[in-house]
């Protein structure tokens, strides 16, 4: 194991920090959970970004496979096509979050399933730490991409070229995961291919609610029983601007499959080129800038059983 990867998961003897000195309880959570396991998580502190940083560092490049992006705008449902400006104008999943999620809610050395895998950070970051990944992506240079960064880093997450709505023919029947960690489509949000089978390129919210819930019906299939389910969503607005309420129908899909809805954790997310936009955008259409993501947990199964599953996180 690399230095750089020695730095992240660094521990310090238990009540002290580095230097000997006792720690307060806040410090006593975040040795023991890398942050308090509290409702929001702040990206913008500065101990966020500096293990962001350290995670980089490795050689993850998640904006990588992603060169051809649709970036709708939901007002006219028109789509403006970027070409090699992903780092800059699409959707990066943050790796700090990746190491929570599954630190927090997978079993030690357990087997996470991503059935809309994208770019390299989740697989990378869990075959780091020590977990088996799997994960399902319906573009073949996005997989190209994902596997040349993990050579390079030496680490052996799996994509499986497919398409996640007929996973249940791409995974062996029997096969069983300890956590399942997506970050599914946000309907036309931004559209990764225009292939009919992409749940991004659906033509109506109805549409695509429909796949969704098809999709999921069959994926947990996969969970074993007295396992969670995360998924990180945000809402999305209609082409009059009217948001589609796509949290609460995320909420109500799962519940319908029988899954409790255990957790919801806020992401405070970085502003970006948002205080540039937010006067214009509010003045014209009182619309309020978004600067957080959901983080919502489920749980199937038993849930007395989860100290017993969990015990050996410390």
């Amino acid at each position: 194991m690399s230095k750089k990867v020695n730095k992240i998961i660094i521990t310090v003897q238990k009540n002290f920090d580095l230097f000997g000195k006792e720690m307060t309880r806040k410090y006593k959570l975040r040795h023991e959970f890398i942050f308090p396991p509290f409702s929001v998580l702040n990206t913008r502190e500065g101990i966020w970004q500096r293990r962001k940083r350290e995670w980089i560092a490795l050689g993850i490049k998640g904006e990588l496979g992603r060169d051809v992006v649709a970036i709708a705008n939901t007002t006219n449902k028109k789509y403006e096509y970027f070409v090699g400006r992903s780092k800059s104008d699409t959707s990066i999943f943050d790796p700090v979050l990746c190491e929570l999620a599954y630190r927090w809610f997978c079993p030690a050395k357990g087997k996470i399933l991503d059935p809309f895998a994208g770019g390299s950070t989740r697989g990378v970051v869990a075959s780091v730490l020590g977990y088996d990944y799997t994960g399902i992506e319906i573009r073949k240079e996005q997989i190209k991409a994902n596997e040349e960064q993990a050579e390079k880093i030496k680490v052996n997450p799996k994509w499986i070229l497919g398409d996640s709505y007929k996973i249940n023919k791409l995974l062996p029947k029997k096969e069983k995961y300890d956590l399942i960690f997506t970050s599914p489509p946000y309907y036309d949000l931004e559209v990764y291919s225009e292939m009919k089978n992409d749940g991004s390129a659906k033509q109506t919210y109805q549409e695509f609610i429909k796949w969704y819930e098809q999709l999921f019906t069959k994926t947990i299939k996969f969970l074993n029983q007295n396992r969670f389910l995360v998924v990180q969503v945000g809402e999305i607005r209609d082409k009059k601007g009217v948001y589609q309420n796509f949290i609460s129908d995320t909420i109500t899909c799962f519940k319908n499959m029988g899954l409790y809805y255990y957790n919801e954790i806020i992401l405070v997310t970085s502003v970006g080129s948002l205080p540039i936009r937010a006067g214009r955008i509010f003045r014209s259409s009182r619309k309020i800038g978004k600067t957080h993501q959901n983080i919502l947990v489920f749980y199937k199964g038993d849930l007395s059983k989860i100290k017993k599953v969990f015990r050996d996180k410390k």
